[in-house]
């Protein structure tokens, strides 16, 4: 019969990072230091539980929506950077790189995991795009923010296609980024340069 610490560390082997020696060290070290350590995570993880929320405006992760990046007025509108997933926003975050907003796609396009564009954030996208043009307050530019991976430039290519009809410039990051790389992976500053350095997209 399992107990309930074999339990918790078959979960925490579960999360990325976490093998099964991972896992045994974290638990046996909350074990010795439960008020420390035990407590304050099953309360924070209750906490998170009960409160987190998909952002209805760009999906980010967050304890409301509009998350607070939607909301934040400091933020210029008319730059939208699109990640694959929230890890590659929160590393843009981190790295303080982008001060605009974002849109989060969800994944990346990928025929061996069936995942077509009807899976993705993508007609969300598109319906941002055209209500800011009715507000009078069109998106200058679109930075196409996907890593180095096949998918990944399959994703962009096909998002160009989609985003041909509207008058903003459609921007990737440049030249540089490790070939299959993902964005959560990169350092800080190799994440920032990429960014100031992007070009637009088909030029060389």
């Amino acid at each position: 019969m399992i107990t309930d610490v074999e339990r918790l560390i078959q979960l925490l082997a579960k999360l990325p990072g976490l093998g099964p020696r991972s896992a045994r060290r974290a638990v046996l070290d909350m074990i010795k230091r439960p008020e420390a350590n035990m407590r304050p995570l099953a309360r924070a993880l209750l906490e998170v539980a009960d409160s987190i929320k998909t952002c209805a405006v760009c999906h980010n992760i967050d304890t409301h929506s509009p998350c607070g990046i939607c909301q934040d007025p400091r933020r210029p509108q008319d730059a939208l950077c699109v990640v694959a997933d929230v890890a590659d926003l929160w590393a843009l975050e981190r790295a303080r790189a982008f001060r605009g907003q974002y849109h989060v796609l969800g994944g990346t396009l990928s025929a061996m995991e069936g995942r077509g564009p009807e899976q993705l954030n993508i007609d969300s996208l598109l319906r941002r795009l055209h209500e800011a043009v009715e507000r009078a307050r069109p998106v200058r530019e679109v930075i196409l923010a996907l890593g180095a991976t096949v998918e990944g430039q399959t994703t962009l290519h096909y998002l160009q296609d989609r985003l041909v009809s509207f008058d903003c410039e459609v921007s990737v990051l440049a030249q540089g980024l490790p070939v299959g790389g993902e964005l959560d992976y990169l350092d800080d500053g190799t994440l920032t340069l990429a960014l100031q350095a992007r070009r637009r997209y088909g030029q060389n």
